[in-house]
């Protein structure tokens, strides 16, 4: 099966819409700005999309509300709901449909006005059961613990975990998309205000409003396309368990199976990597995903990040575009850091941009470590 897949999609646009704060629209309202940015960005009209994907917050039927909201009358659409990791669920689905020639055009939006709507972080889910007698404060409870148990057993240090969120920062100051642009030091964050113990609160993600689409067509259709195409070579989900009283291991998510699986259908390995564009709802997201996904042992994530060396100029490119920590950060991340890695691959990121990329590894995140997605872009010279 691995094989099958590989380069049965590309993507053929991609914008992003409202990023940072738009006081006066709603989440539908988003979504038509992003799905047009979308589909100028392809080259295509409203009326060449016939396969609708759209995951929400608000929302419970996402593609039909979109599909109606814009007049679409789809051949498939999928309103899949595992967390942040989602939308990359969804081009996992949308290449299977477009390869068994259900579709031919296929859109994949997403977009929340949580941070004007709501102005803070919302969770829309029920307490388990379990661990609803300790009252955490979900999701930052969840993540702080697996912070926690990582230094336990590790010696990850808080300055460790900071230097992520530096890093982070000093690539949104490269991002004019990005909200938070303003310089910071370890120092400031380590000095931030504690949110839940690790965690001060510039370990955590933003609260922001924003959209984001993509449009994924057949290869084929590539010489008619506007842009160079960026090709899917491996996509491959996994998910162990739902809440964080029932993740096995504290310090190990299921991204050591999807990114193993999505490296097989690949072709590829992380030698290969140019840039890495990773879910960073919290500092930990990424440390954690460094390991699980190959990058450096289990456990050595914390010496990995050291010195800068997933900043400007370090030794790996993660999350370019500033990620959840400085980009943005509407409610679920995942279309974001995918948008970042296609921008990648066609050289179309000004004073971030990475020389000679061809290979982008994106990897989602949903629920407290739950659901885990990798997908492997690549340039025209990878296929």
């Amino acid at each position: 099966m691995s094989g099958t897949l590989r380069a049965a999609s590309i993507v053929a646009g991609a914008g992003t819409y409202g990023l940072g704060e738009m006081s006066g629209l709603s989440e539908l309202e988003l979504l038509a700005g992003t799905t047009q940015a979308a589909l100028d960005d392809a080259g295509l009209a409203i009326s060449d999309v016939d396969a609708v994907f759209c995951t929400s917050m608000q929302l419970n039927m996402g593609s039909l509300s979109l599909a109606e909201y814009l007049g679409i009358k789809p051949k498939f659409s999928d309103s899949t709901v595992i967390g942040g990791s989602s939308n990359l669920s969804q081009v996992l689905i949308a290449t299977m449909a477009l390869q068994a020639g259900i579709c031919d055009v296929a859109l994949i939006a997403y977009a929340s006005n949580q941070r004007s709507a709501a102005g803070r972080l919302v969770s829309s889910s029920r307490p388990d059961p379990y661990e609803a007698p300790y009252r955490p404060r979900q999701p930052i409870t969840s993540y702080a613990l697996a912070a926690a148990r990582h230094m336990h057993e590790y010696g990850t240090t808080r300055e460790q975990l900071a230097e992520i969120a530096v890093a982070a920062r000093q690539w949104a100051q490269l991002n004019p998309e990005a909200f938070c642009r303003e310089p910071t030091s370890l120092e400031e964050v380590l000095a931030a205000r504690l949110i839940s113990d690790p965690f001060t609160v510039r370990d955590c993600c933003l609260v922001t409003d924003g959209g984001g689409a993509v449009v994924l067509t057949r290869p084929e259709r590539a010489p008619d396309l506007p842009k160079a195409p960026v090709y899917v070579l491996g996509v491959a989900m996994a998910h162990w368990h739902r809440h964080i009283a029932n993740m096995p291991d504290l310090t190990v998510s299921a991204a050591t199976e999807s990114g193993a699986r999505a490296f097989e259908m690949a072709g590829l390995d992380i030698a290969d990597v140019d840039i890495v564009e990773l879910y960073d709802a919290f500092t930990i997201t990424t440390l954690m995903f460094l390991e699980d996904l190959g990058f450096c042992a289990k456990g050595e994530g914390g010496a990995f990040v050291e010195g800068g060396a997933i900043a400007p100029g370090g030794k790996v490119a993660v999350n370019t575009n500033g990620g959840g920590l400085s980009c943005c950060h509407p409610g679920m991340y995942g279309i974001f850091p995918f948008i970042e890695a296609v921008r990648q691959l066609r050289d179309e990121c000004g004073e971030r941009q990475i020389d000679d990329a061809e290979v982008a590894l994106v990897h989602g995140n949903g629920g407290v470590f739950s659901s885990q997605v990798t997908t492997i872009l690549g340039g025209q010279n990878t296929t």
